[in-house]
């Protein structure tokens, strides 16, 4: 059966630990109805290691804006992410710049999009159902790695801008933590500029996952 976990996170610390916790208590009790899968990697980062996922994920997190926007974990522990990481993180995706080694950026195609959903939003007011930022194009999928992030979508809603975000594919240790508290920057950024409250944010996923040499470390971070 293909099972959707639903997470309701305070902030995006809380979210992080949740998602470990509930991965890895996966683990421990794994059968076919729990929505948790442990497979090997035909093709992809990590090709022939371990990958526990979940099979759909949906996180509500309630004040993403609360600080920190980094997980605080035990000592001895190595941090997921750094507030350095996240403001890089921010940069990035409103940058368009690519390096001869990258095959794209996502930057290439928020830079234009995040600017007029303000603009958008400005100009005609907040009760728009249109205003969905895409990543990628028909020609993403021949790639060697298509973009992990594939959609971020907006909301004005009760005076506040809401993203609704999916991910195709996700690693919740060396990716979540930094792209999170980046597309928090980036949504604290947008809010106020158009002139509203900053909101809440639902992410989904049918890849977020740890791999196999992440499981102990993520074991240690939540405090198991």
């Amino acid at each position: 059966m293909f099972v959707t976990k639903s997470i309701i996170a305070r902030d995006l610390p809380e979210a992080f630990f949740l998602c470990c916790r509930s991965l890895l208590e996966g683990l421990d009790t794994i059968h076919k109805d729990n929505g948790i899968y442990v497979y090997t990697i035909d093709k992809g980062s990590f090709q022939g290691r371990q990958r526990l996922e979940f099979d759909f994920v949906t996180i509500h997190i309630e004040n993403p804006s609360n600080r920190p926007l980094v997980p605080d974990v035990p000592v001895g522990v190595p941090t997921p992410a750094s507030l350095d990481q996240i403001e890089d993180y921010m940069a990035y995706l409103i940058t368009e710049d690519i390096k001869p080694d990258e095959q794209y950026t996502y930057g290439q195609c928020l830079t234009q999009q995040y600017t007029y959903v303000i603009e958008r939003y400005k100009a005609h007011g907040p009760n728009c159902n249109q205003l969905t930022m895409r990543i990628g194009d028909k020609n993403s999928i021949l790639l060697d790695d298509p973009q992990c992030l594939c959609l971020v979508d907006t909301r004005i809603r009760y005076g506040k801008l809401h993203f609704v975000i999916y991910f195709r594919s996700w690693d919740l240790w060396a990716g979540f933590p930094v792209n999170l508290g980046g597309l928090q920057l980036l949504k604290e950024y947008m809010a106020k500029e158009i002139g509203v409250e900053d909101g809440s944010m639902v992410c989904l996923s049918k890849g977020l996952h740890l791999y196999d040499h992440c499981w102990e470390i993520a074991r240690q971070a939540y405090g198991r």
